[in-house]
């Protein structure tokens, strides 16, 4: 349990939102999360400095019912904490957890290839000649259904594009 503790003090919040890049709802979360984490650290404290001894003595001279303190010693003494198998949950986060991780990558790969295609984009318009000097012949090499829907226009008698006058 110290070593949960203490890898728990360890995290950097910033450095978490910032390396992943995390806006929007998710940043938010994970600091609601950030906060909820800091409320409960600061109760477990505030839990550990208080006394952990039930001083039953003081109480039977204070009650005139002794009868009951010392049944409700009894029933403290033969307490025992409930524990919890979290192993179900814990497998269920790291399932959770590696599936987002394993969306992220494949995120990331899309992402990956939308900038190169843009980036080839972008390197063709930055080298491709100015409009201007292109012949018609090569814009109709480069997109032939411009010819066909000039041939089709021609053909009807319209020698004007429908929307320019």
């Amino acid at each position: 349990m110290a070593a949960g503790r203490s890898a728990a003090t360890k995290i950097d919040w910033t450095r978490i939102t910032t390396s992943l890049g995390l806006k929007g709802s998710t940043a938010s979360s994970l600091q609601a999360f950030k906060k909820r984490n800091d409320d409960a650290r600061r109760k477990l404290a505030a839990l550990h400095q208080q006394p952990q001894t039930v001083d039953f003595a003081k109480y039977r001279s204070t009650l005139n019912n002794g009868a009951v303190v010392d049944e409700i010693e009894q029933h403290f003494k033969t307490f025992k904490p409930v524990t919890y198998d979290v192993g179900r949950q814990l497998k269920a986060i790291e399932a959770f957890e590696g599936q987002a991780v394993k969306s992220a990558e494949e995120t990331k790969g899309r992402v990956d290839h939308e900038v190169e295609a843009l980036t080839k984009t972008l390197e063709n318009i930055e080298t491709a000649r100015p409009f201007d000097e292109l012949t018609v012949d090569e814009v109709a090499a480069a997109e032939p259904e411009i010819d066909k829907r000039t041939e089709q226009l021609v053909s009807k008698g319209r020698w004007h594009v429908p929307g320019y006058k």
